[in-house]
């Protein structure tokens, strides 16, 4: 589905790019990333693995005759993998890599909803400490009494993670 349609849950996700993140969940908990950076949604589609990759890279997908890696984002963050469903979507970002801008799509565990955020109701993301990588978060925002864990797409990915071996 094109981020201009409408969602499964009857929500029109906006072209306005400003202040909107697409919430999503992961393990039950809630995570965002600027539209800006959504190309579109889409459900579980046939995926081609890979061999020779990292766990977390599922494979490639054709999306109308491009090629586009997919990656769980479960497994990336270091959570069990989970059964997929019929809410389960792959949200095709684009993000900066040293290559330029690469398109990639991410296996989410279900898509939320689009949300209008203040860039200044977004709170530094804590400090875990050294033991736990959280350069990929840009912050956390409280939301009708929940966190969401607002990421960076950018540095999600490393341009190591998208080195296949031969």
């Amino acid at each position: 589905m094109n981020i201009s349609d409408e969602t499964s849950q009857g929500t029109v996700l906006a072209m306005e790019q400003g202040d909107k993140f697409l919430q999503f969940e992961l393990n039950g908990e809630l995570y965002g990333i600027a539209i800006s950076r959504v190309r579109e949604i889409n459900g579980l589609m046939d995926i081609t693995t890979v061999p020779r990759t990292p766990i977390f890279m599922k494979g490639l997908i054709n999306l109308r005759g491009k090629v586009v890696p997919v990656i769980n984002l479960r497994l990336k963050f270091g959570l069990d993998e989970a059964e997929y469903d019929e809410r389960t979507s792959i949200i095709v970002i684009e993000f900066q890599s040293i290559h330029g801008l690469v398109q990639m799509g991410i296996i989410v565990d279900t898509v939320s909803e689009v949300i209008g955020l203040d860039e200044r109701l977004i709170e530094p993301a804590p400090n875990f400490g050294a033991r736990l990588k959280s350069e990929y978060i840009k912050g956390v925002a409280k939301i009708r009494d929940r966190v969401v864990i607002i990421l960076d797409i950018d540095l999600i990915l490393t341009d190591e993670d998208l080195t296949f071996e031969a």
